[in-house]
């Protein structure tokens, strides 16, 4: 229960239904009825905004690929398309509901409400404000590293379940990816802890003083790129290798299933730009003139559309060249930003409170930064194939048959 004069739109929303229910209408016995109904209101409205967003980053995402490969993407439905996402609902909503005969029904599906279920999980932590929007845990990061685990036994699930042979490869696929790039995040994510001495999310961003991108630029830049792999985007979605796996874990798939998946994966960048923002980019701290939420909204923003553009421009990798860029690179990158910043807080902070100064936060910022540009050129000349010399192609002697046979 809320204390008196605690903030938050939780704990101001159980207020008003204390006061609604308990004057003179129901025995103060059944306080906790207050308690659970603006919970269910914080939820019911949490999770129906959050299905409208990412609808609404369905047609953005289709509409900006278009732009960036020089095409019209939707523009259809509505003005620009942008009742698009109504259409593909009502399309999926209308398909039948496929099972192949030897699939495991129950695991079946079950499997895209577990691979759905962790993203709304996550948004309950989330700070939008001072106090948390749903719920503040003292250990909110090691919550949402465990909540989004989940997503490796969810795509296993669907993968198992479908008796299909591309589906298990392509569940294989995501288990040793996701297992591998779990590693550099939780190292990455270890950083941020060293530095602001706090687990929960709302204190990672109240200790940035300075923004932990600018503290941790290689930190920074781990976690990015094992997030994308995480959501196996591209370059990193060789689970759902067309060319090769058809459709992947979900081939088996189809009406509302599949759009459940559908929009599992769409929703991930917006979960993963709202982490980012927090851990790395001040949260709805606020910087300046700038509410913290305006803050907070444009700085998602600008991390879905770099994500966006990551997918747009670069090319999807081979399974080995990704695991090898995870075990390789990410790895040691995020090692040497783990003890770099262990050093660094050690010798600048506090001696009493153990508490880092903003001026301590700069000069870690001016090493890190350094340090940061010679890793990445080491590592990138050290796991590059520059030194590999490519072929003169040579025509094949099949090519012109027909010419001789005229």
């Amino acid at each position: 229960m809320c204390d008196e004069g605690v903030g938050g739109a939780f704990c101001r929303l159980e207020r008003f239904f204390d006061g609604l229910l308990f004057d003179g209408f129901l025995p103060e016995s059944l306080d906790w009825l207050a308690y659970a109904l603006a919970g269910f209101v914080l939820a019911a409205t949490i999770v129906n905004l959050l299905l409208m967003v990412t609808a609404g980053y369905t047609w953005f995402e289709r509409r900006a690929l278009g732009r960036f490969q020089a095409r019209l993407g939707p523009n259809r439905w509505g003005p620009f398309g942008m009742f698009q996402p109504i259409a593909d609902g009502i399309k999926l909503a209308s398909k039948e509901d496929l099972v192949p005969d030897g699939a495991d029904r129950p695991v079946f599906n079950v499997a895209p409400i577990a691979l759905m279920a962790p993203a709304i999980l996550v948004v309950a932590l989330i700070p939008f404000e001072e106090e948390s929007f749903l719920g503040s845990l003292n250990i909110g990061i090691l919550f949402i590293i465990g909540v989004t685990s989940v997503n490796t036994i969810a795509i296993f699930m669907g993968g198992w379940a479908s008796r299909n042979k591309y589906a298990m490869f392509g569940a294989m696929r995501a288990v040793a990816m996701l297992v591998s790039y779990e590693v550099p995040m939780a190292l990455a994510i270890t950083g941020v802890l060293l530095v602001a001495g706090s687990m929960s999310l709302s204190g990672m961003a109240a200790s940035q003083a300075v923004p932990f991108l600018l503290v941790q630029p290689l930190g920074f830049l781990v976690f990015l790129a094992a997030a994308s792999a995480e959501m196996s985007r591209t370059p990193f979605d060789q689970i759902e290798a067309e060319s090769e796996l058809g459709s992947g874990y979900h081939t088996e798939y189809s009406g509302m299933k599949f759009a459940v998946f559908q929009l599992a994966e769409f929703m991930a960048p917006i979960i993963t730009a709202l982490i980012v923002a927090t851990l790395y980019l001040g949260g709805a701290r606020g910087y300046g003139p700038i509410p913290g939420q305006l803050w907070f909204v444009v700085m998602v923003a600008i991390v879905i559309f770099v994500l966006l553009w990551f997918r747009a421009t670069w090319p999807r990798l081979r399974i080995d060249q990704i695991m090898s860029f995870a075990w390789k690179g990410l790895f040691l990158l995020a090692i040497v930003n783990l003890f770099l910043v262990a050093a660094e807080v050690f010798v600048l902070q506090d001696s009493e409170t153990g508490e880092l100064s903003t001026e301590s936060l700069w000069i870690m910022a001016a090493i890190n930064w350094v340090v940061t540009v010679a890793s990445v050129v080491i590592v990138a000349n050290v796991l590059g194939q520059r030194h590999i010399q490519r072929l003169e192609p040579v025509a094949s002697p099949l090519a012109n048959m027909h010419a001789e046979a005229d």
